[in-house]
């Protein structure tokens, strides 16, 4: 099981390595295929596949998301992608009004969350690499939400093996240490840090501070993937993943990082100007 997770994550990490080196259409198209997995797992996950076979709100959903990663790929215009996003929880509705009583509202409500759960907020990943340096701030994504996780599991197992640890919310994530949450914070800090002096010495405190509050970000996006999950009584959401499980289960803190990445880079950005 280790070989298998270890080996994965190698291919997960050069794959996100060259997509985010190379942006464009090429980190386009594996957003928009992660997105495509992660929708598909989230509808499983909250009953709305099971309800009917082709249910129409996941096809809808499918045709939705397609719409909107062209737009963003090839228009470059933050409104068209604005309004395509509303047009399709528009279109989410009318299928409800159209079908009704077909289909409840849990169902509906069910497919427009999954749509802005993992497809836009993912898509944030490719905005940020399209801002000026975002070939420079698109890793703090990663940096934030990976290096968080690999600290906060170090510093967990480290400080439970010595002086032993607290609990952080035992109910919904009974192996996550108070020492180990802190621990991710600092670590995913000192990683935007170091990658600051490195790649970009003149805003590495800045970089540490973004990457902190990233890895913050993280740990909610983490247990709120596991909140849904510990509910819906699964264990893992998907198996395309060889043990890791699905594509939310791999990124789970990464989709709620991108928004805040993209959201501090640009506040950065505008203080410079």
């Amino acid at each position: 099981m280790f070989i298998t997770r270890l080996l994965s994550g190698i291919v997960l990490a050069i794959g996100a390595f060259f997509s985010l080196y190379f942006g464009g259409v090429v980190l386009s198209a594996v957003l928009f295929f992660l997105s495509l997995m992660a929708y598909v797992e989230l509808l499983n996950a909250l009953g709305v596949k099971e309800e009917r076979k082709n249910n129409i709100f996941s096809v809808s959903g499918y045709v939705f998301i397609t719409v909107y990663y062209l737009l963003m790929t090839f228009l470059d215009n933050p409104v068209f992608m604005i309004m395509a996003a509303v047009l399709a929880i528009i279109g989410y509705l009318v299928v409800y009004v159209l079908c009704f009583p077909k289909y409840n509202a849990e169902t509906m409500m069910g497919a427009v969350f999954s749509f802005l759960y993992a497809p836009i907020m993912l898509s944030f990943v490719y905005l940020t690499r399209c801002l000026e340096d975002g070939n420079h701030f698109v890793w703090m994504i990663l940096i934030s939400s990976w290096g968080f996780d690999t600290f906060a599991y170090c510093v967990g197992v480290l400080t439970g093996k010595t002086i032993g640890n607290h609990k952080f919310l035992p109910k919904l994530s009974p192996k996550k240490s108070i020492e180990g949450v802190i621990g991710g914070i600092i670590g995913a800090g000192l990683l935007g840090f170091l990658y600051g002096h490195f790649m970009m010495p003149g805003i590495k405190w800045p970089l540490a501070l973004i990457a902190a509050i990233g890895g913050v970000i993280a740990q909610i996006g983490d247990l709120a993937a596991s909140a849904i999950k510990r509910d819906k009584n699964i264990k893992d959401y998907g198996r395309c993943i060889p043990g890791h499980g699905g594509v939310m289960d791999r990124f789970d803190s990464s989709i709620f990082t991108a928004p805040i990445i993209y959201l501090l880079a640009v506040l950065w950005l505008s203080t410079m100007k």
